[in-house]
């Protein structure tokens, strides 16, 4: 594992598995897959300190569902894609009907950073319509959201700007949303991992800040990402492996530290999965709200 970066549970499972001997059984660690109306889910869940040293991952549950057939435009691939992310995300959320406060991690102005800004652009908002309009959204769940931007533009870290917010308005949970990285070019912004154990923000772009996670933030947090990127020391390093090349350490190191690969068309990526996310989260929030009804609030 020592080439390969990645944030997704699913690819450490990966990695683990080619490199163990055939009858080697993976400790610690619970997973299975499936299919669910044409996307594929793998459901890892780390259970001990075991399955922590061995994936290389927090202690919790990881699934990730592909979504093949988005780029495409296949047929109802949108409403698909947001009713499976919104079933696989409802599984991990708290069964509480509080307030919930969404967090847009990254920065806007860099688009492979830009998927949690962009999906709260399509959160129904309604904090303010609960309270001050009971009779007519009383029926609504309050949800509040929040783009806390990155530090070399506020000074303040997001973190810091998080737990302010929330200690304001004490939500049952926080839903983060950031861009992730993967070792697969195939999984770029068609992939989407969900979490109950937070999240690192900037961890995809290769500038990590302070975690934020529930000991962190003193709430439950629940962290959506999407990989927007791949190190080239990790192609350059699986490369080198499948060609039984041997290179220096310090020589992938290098390319590490400057280099990230992203699609070409990432805006129109990130346009498309902030979309899906943004409706997935309405979905799983506000149950039985129809996504000509999220438009509505959203126009």
């Amino acid at each position: 594992m020592n080439n390969v970066r990645t944030d997704l549970a699913l690819e450490a499972r990966e990695v683990w598995q080619e490199s163990a001997e055939e009858n080697t059984s993976l400790r610690g660690v619970w997973a299975r897959e499936l299919d669910e109306e044409g996307f594929h889910i793998t459901r890892v869940k780390i259970l001990n300190e075991e399955g922590e040293k061995n994936l290389g991952k927090p202690r919790g549950a990881y699934t990730t569902v592909e979504l093949e057939g988005i780029s495409r435009r296949d047929t109802n691939s949108f409403p698909r894609a947001i009713s499976v992310v919104a079933k696989e995300l409802s599984k991990l959320l708290p069964e509480t009907d509080g307030c919930v406060l969404i967090v847009g991690l990254g920065n806007s102005d860099i688009t492979p950073d830009a998927v949690g800004t962009c999906a709260t652009e399509h959160i129904v908002v309604t904090r303010h319509l609960v309270e001050k309009m009971p009779e007519l959204f009383g029926k609504l769940r309050a949800v509040s959201a929040v783009t806390p931007g990155v530090l070399g533009m506020t000074g303040v870290e997001s973190g810091e700007i998080i737990r302010g917010v929330a200690e304001h308005i004490k939500p049952d949970y926080i839903i983060v949303i950031d861009a992730l990285a993967s070792m697969k070019l195939s999984r770029l912004c068609k992939t989407v991992q969900i979490t109950d154990t937070g999240i690192v923000p900037g961890s995809g772009v290769g500038n990590a800040r302070s975690a934020i996670t529930r000991e962190t933030m003193g709430f439950p947090v629940i962290a959506v990402g999407v990989p927007t990127v791949v190190d080239i020391a990790t192609i350059i390093g699986n490369f080198a492996d499948d060609s039984g090349i041997e290179l220096p350490a310090e020589t992938l190191s290098e390319y590490s530290e400057r280099l990230l690969v992203t699609p070409k068309d990432i805006d129109v990526n990130i346009a498309d999965i902030g979309r899906i996310l943004g409706y997935a989260i309405n979905s799983a929030l506000q149950k039985g709200m129809s996504i000509a009804e999220m438009d509505e609030f959203l126009s």
